[in-house]
């Protein structure tokens, strides 16, 4: 059997054609065979090398999107002019204020009918998001006193807990009032600690999230 010369290039070609058809027919009435066949003579056994599953294709997929994001929050936990509460409050408005976030919303499940989705976002949050960006940023906040807690790591995972399972309409349905409600008392909570990280327009990017994971119009 020839091998693969270019897997940069197969997984490119896999990931375009299921984002092509997560955005066109949404991601519960796209199935693995539906994008082996947009591949066009790619067989399963070369989607299953590089992909285990739906679920993993999807997270890839996300991760394209979220690349982007990524990069915007490395270099605001490597910026030298911000303090530690400056750098928070900035990271969740670049978090919040996508386009990006707006169409994967639009097509993602419910990630509470979809368990490993689930299983792969809280992995994430807790080898990824919490202790590289948030946990640093909330120990420069602690040594510039920005920020006072006796408790980095710990605030750290429980802020992007709330944030992206507890505030999050694909994890836990939620109507609009219920989401408003959340997410002032989110902010209630940080405000106690002396953050004071969401004004009203990512209250709206909340409720816009919502709208969106109801597949609903403002």
């Amino acid at each position: 059997m020839s091998r693969n010369k270019y897997p940069e290039e197969t997984v490119k070609r896999i990931l375009d054609v299921a984002q092509r058809l997560f955005l066109e027919k949404g991601y519960e009435n796209t199935s693995i065979q539906d994008i082996i066949d947009g591949l066009g003579g790619l067989s399963k056994g070369a989607v299953y090398h590089h992909f285990r599953s739906k679920e993993d294709i999807f997270n890839a997929v996300g991760d394209r999107y979220n690349e982007r994001v990524v990069e915007e929050l490395r270099e605001v936990r490597d910026d030298k002019t911000l303090s530690g509460y400056g750098k928070l409050k900035k990271m969740f408005q670049l978090s919040l204020a996508t386009a990006d976030r707006d169409v994967m919303f639009t097509v993602a499940p419910d990630m509470i009918d979809n368990p490993r989705l689930l299983a792969i976002q809280m992995r994430e949050i807790f080898s990824e998001v919490a202790p590289k960006y948030i946990f640093p940023v909330i120990k420069q906040g602690i040594r510039d006193g920005s920020i006072v807690t006796e408790y980095p790591r710990e605030l750290s995972e429980v802020i992007v807990l709330l944030a992206n399972i507890w505030l999050n309409p694909l994890v836990i349905r939620a109507d609009l009032s219920e989401m408003e409600g959340r997410v002032r008392f989110f902010n209630e909570l940080l405000c106690g600690m002396g953050l004071d990280l969401l004004d009203d327009e990512m209250l709206e990017s909340y409720i816009r999230y919502c709208r969106l994971s109801r597949k609903e119009t403002p």
